[in-house]
């Protein structure tokens, strides 16, 4: 049952509601018929079309809200928290053998069992559509990632039947079968995951920020860059690194706010990263350098700028600067 955990958690991160839009754009007197069957008062008395949109849209924000204290309970490794979100005889049926886990006790047991096995195990989901039977159940579909350290990522489809009692949305049964592995090229870029986190270059009253993230399926890093003078902030920007399959390198692309980018190929030589870049300036000037990155023990990592020409006038380097992770 490894799989478990992404597996229950998964048919909660609702991102949108598709509702049968082609069938309202071929007939709109049909779906509005069909949309005041489906959504019937408890005494079977039908409700305005405009009544049934609000109900729709109350339906998904009420899930939104319960999805957002999920992500917090799993995040937390809280079973019982978890728990509380399946309705008290929700069930959960393997994509493995097909073997079922009945009950709300069950499901924390099987959660804190889980928990104890993959403390770090994260999550990623999209949410494919989300059609509501009644008033008070509705069916979501999607495909989830499992994402566990030091193994690849477990990718999965889904449905989940979701009811509403005494008010409150709960997950009541959930299945899911396993899709093909997505490409990924994160073992070209595996060496660069220490990259990954916030980062911060203070001088005097200047303020350089850094934030590294994955993208879906690890196959690329993007760094994002907030540079700050005084209580005025100067410059943004955001990098993307990945692996190029045709030329069989680390690439790299940057842009800032100010309208300049740059491209670079990045290589290891030792414990240090050479970054050989060309950019295009805002106002169409071109410029080349090499930017060295060397992370330590301690957290942090030491970064200069080197053999740096614009328009052909070669420029001084840039003093070594460690930046330290925050």
């Amino acid at each position: 049952m490894k799989q478990l955990i992404g597996g229950i958690a998964l048919g909660l991160l609702v991102a949108s509601s598709q509702l049968t839009q082609a069938e309202d754009q071929k007939s709109p007197a049909k779906s509005q018929a069909n949309a005041q069957v489906a959504l019937l008062s408890q005494n079977n008395t039908a409700v305005a079309p405009e009544t049934v949109e609000q109900m729709k849209t109350d339906a998904t924000a009420a899930i939104r809200k319960m999805v957002k204290s999920y992500v917090a309970a799993f995040d937390a490794k809280d079973a019982k928290a978890l728990a509380a979100h399946w309705s008290p005889d929700g069930v959960y049926i393997s994509r493995l053998d097909g073997s079922a886990i009945s009950g709300r006790n069950a499901l924390e047991q099987e959660f804190a069992a889980q928990f104890e096995e993959g403390k770090n195990t994260k999550l990623e989901v999209t949410t494919e559509s989300i059609d509501f039977i009644s008033p008070n159940v509705a069916l979501e579909q999607g495909t989830a990632t499992v994402i566990t350290p030091d193994a690849k990522p477990s990718l999965s489809s889904y449905s989940v039947v979701h009811v509403k009692r005494d008010g409150k949305w709960l997950i009541d049964r959930v299945s899911e079968e396993e899709v093909a592995e997505p490409a990924s090229h994160f073992q070209q870029l595996e060496d660069l995951e220490w990259m990954i986190g916030e980062w911060i270059d203070q001088e005097g009253g200047n303020v350089i920020k850094t934030e590294c993230k994955w993208t879906r399926n690890r196959n690329f890093i993007t760094r994002t860059f907030t540079a700050t003078v005084g209580d005025r902030i100067d410059l943004t920007g955001i990098q993307f690194v990945g692996w190029d399959a045709a030329r069989k390198q680390i690439r790299s692309w940057v842009f800032d706010s100010e309208g300049g980018w740059a491209e670079g190929v990045w290589t290891k030589s030792g414990e240090r990263w050479l970054v050989q870049s060309t950019a295009t300036m805002p106002d169409g000037r071109r410029g080349s350098s090499t930017s060295i990155l060397k992370p330590t023990d301690d957290g942090s990592f030491s970064w200069q700028k080197v053999n740096r020409v614009v328009d052909g006038e070669i420029l001084p380097n840039i003093d070594e600067v460690v930046i330290v992770r925050q």
